[in-house]
């Protein structure tokens, strides 16, 4: 079956986060390019299962465009898949003998805003969720609780999480889980004079085992340093040999890996060790973001024959959210984690080459539709292409979760 929809429509991604700050699921967000436009939702179902087969990941379908909306209703998604209906569409008697079908077939079906009117009686049964977007919470009350008399008839998601504190204010007023990127809180800078605070052992070991790798220091070396936490030997070794990397050797040691990859194809193991390494429950989300963003920047220069290149848009993307998981200023963690000038220059001050990646990237996180076509103009990058690289990145990051 063809892709041709790839080339129709742009992707967004976020994550759903439970009670217990795991990410449970992956949001997939389908705008149309033009809003005339026809779509096959058998060939989107078709791009979809080939990132989250049948016993892969869970995954909601966000389909902005109507008609899609209502050809997707029609069809027998695989049971991994969620499907959003808005609350306009669900009151629709038009839609009822379509919703109450793909109940029947077993696709959990989640209620997306607050109904303006009363639903169908055999439909409100149907939806296992409501989604409700963080501004139009009636449950917030003066105090950023939940009113006394505002009660809900099933449980409901989140949405439009930006912050730890937005994540957090959704659970204590009874959210059974958010939506969105909980790592939009800034980072202020130390005073001057305040003591540095100490990183955990296991990520002092990780800075350490990156600048050895940096200046290329014996084996031996890296090994003693490496001893200190065998957990992280395990990690870096699963994670190697994940299908994420499609290595056709297994690699049985950290001094095998050297010899087989190289210092420079070992960074970015170090690097993804480092953006993992937090044991921060709120983090969880931010070590998500990472590892899909590192993904998503190489997968984008796929097309370009420079590994160095690539290697280093892993990294701008992995490294991207260090001051979230350290809760330092990125220029100040950037000082002591050795990282190539153009990821400093991305990173630091927006410019360079890595700069247009990164924002195509920050516009697929933030589900933007214009700033997404920005970019995509930007880079001179067709959209199937695009789509592709999105969707071959949530692939592989799907295999080192």
């Amino acid at each position: 079956m063809s892709d041709e929809i790839l080339g129709q429509v742009a992707l967004g991604y976020s994550a759903f986060i439970d009670r217990n700050r795991a990410v449970t699921a992956t949001r997939l967000t389908v705008f149309p390019l033009k809003p005339d436009l026809v779509l096959d939702a058998a060939q989107l179902l078709q791009a979809v299962g080939s990132v989250w087969p049948p016993e892969g990941g869970r995954v909601s379908l966000n389909v902005t465009s109507e008609s899609l909306l209502q050809d997707l209703l029609r069809t027998t998604p695989s049971h991994n898949l969620m499907v959003e209906v808005p609350a306009f569409m669900a009151a629709d008697p038009a839609n009822t003998e379509s919703i109450v079908a793909l109940h029947a077939h077993g696709t959990t079906l989640m209620l997306k805003g607050r109904p303006l009117k009363e639903l169908p009686r055999e439909v409100l049964p149907c939806f296992k969720q409501a989604i409700i977007d963080l501004a139009d919470d009636r449950r917030i009350g003066p105090a950023g609780t939940a009113p006394a008399g505002v009660t809900r008839s099933i449980p409901h998601v989140l949405s439009g999480i930006h912050s730890v504190a937005d994540m957090e204010g959704a659970f204590e007023r009874g959210a059974i889980a958010v939506l969105g990127w909980p790592i939009g809180d800034e980072i202020s800078e130390r005073p001057k004079g305040s003591r540095e605070k100490s990183a955990p052992i296991d990520l002092q070991t990780v800075v350490e085992l990156m600048s050895q790798v940096d200046r290329e220091e014996p084996v031996e070396k890296l090994e003693n340093t490496l001893k200190r936490d065998p957990s992280l030997g395990f990690k870096v070794l699963r994670y190697i040999n994940s299908p994420a990397f499609g290595l056709s050797v297994e690699i049985s040691s950290f001094s095998h890996a050297v010899m087989l990859l190289g210092y420079q194809r070992l960074k970015r193991w170090l690097a993804l060790l480092l953006a993992t390494a937090s044991k921060e429950p709120n983090m969880k989300a931010a070590m998500f973001a990472s590892v899909r963003r590192g993904l998503l920047m190489e997968e984008l220069a796929r097309h370009i024959g420079d590994q160095e290149m690539r290697n280093e848009l892993f990294i701008c993307g992995v490294f991207s959210l260090l001051d979230r998981l350290f809760q330092q200023p990125l220029a100040e963690l950037l000082r002591t984690v050795p990282v190539p000038q153009r990821v400093h220059e991305t990173l630091i001050d927006g410019t360079g080459p890595y700069a247009p990646y990164f924002r195509l990237v920050q516009a697929i996180e933030a589900e933007s539709l214009y700033d997404f076509r920005e970019c995509a103009e930007a880079l001179m990058m067709d959209v199937r292409e695009i789509n592709r690289a999105e969707l071959r990145a949530l692939a592989s990051a799907a295999d080192l979760d």
